[in-house]
């Protein structure tokens, strides 16, 4: 990631709306999504690890960032409240525009759609038809890049209205689509393939 792309990103974040109140607030929740997205990219998964990241590298991530010198770190207390509450449809928002716009096709390529469920999610389980929520993502064969991200509840939706959703979104650039079984039905297949090129 350069660094226009992390201003870039910056600039997505801080649209992000902060439901908290301003009383008692010690970091930006901007500051606060970009370590989580920096930590997580690192490997760094959890509340702590996140704090240990911070605490790690927090002198090169004032550099690289321009914080004042005076931009304390956040506690693991401070990851924990703020993923607790955060709304992600938002977030998720943000994801995908600043997606659009680092992320230019301009040769035909070969994008996978694929629903993975979320760890710790399943709820139901006595039930046969057990609730989970999935991400669906969209992301290229050649580098992994996610082009675009959604997210279901599978008593809500299923994966294969989601992905015609993706697919509607990527709909004019140039992209070979890849899927798995769920989506060779016929009625699917065919609604697909009018529009997309579908493999």
């Amino acid at each position: 990631m350069t660094q226009s792309q992390t201003l870039d990103l910056i600039e997505q974040l801080q649209q992000f709306p902060d439901y908290r109140k301003s009383k008692g607030k010690r970091h930006a929740l901007w500051l606060v999504m970009m370590l989580v997205l920096l930590g997580t990219l690192c490997g760094y998964r959890g509340y702590r690890p996140l704090a240990d990241f911070s605490q790690q590298h927090w002198d090169t991530v004032c550099e690289l960032l321009e914080l004042p010198e005076n931009t304390r770190i956040p506690s693991y207390s401070t990851f924990g409240r703020v993923l607790q509450r955060i709304d992600f449809d938002p977030l998720l928002a943000v994801f995908n525009d600043w997606s659009q716009r680092l992320v230019h096709l301009m040769a035909p390529t070969w994008v996978a759609l694929d629903g993975k469920s979320i760890k710790s999610t399943l709820s139901d389980y006595s039930e046969s038809y057990q609730r989970f929520v999935c991400t669906v993502s969209a992301f290229t064969h050649q580098t992994g890049v996610v082009l675009r991200l959604e997210v279901m509840d599978n008593k809500q939706t299923s994966e294969i209205e989601v992905v015609r959703q993706l697919i509607g979104a990527l709909a004019g650039q140039p992209v070979i689509f890849t899927l798995d079984a769920l989506h060779c039905q016929k009625k699917q297949s065919n609604k697909l393939s009018n529009n997309s090129n579908i493999i």
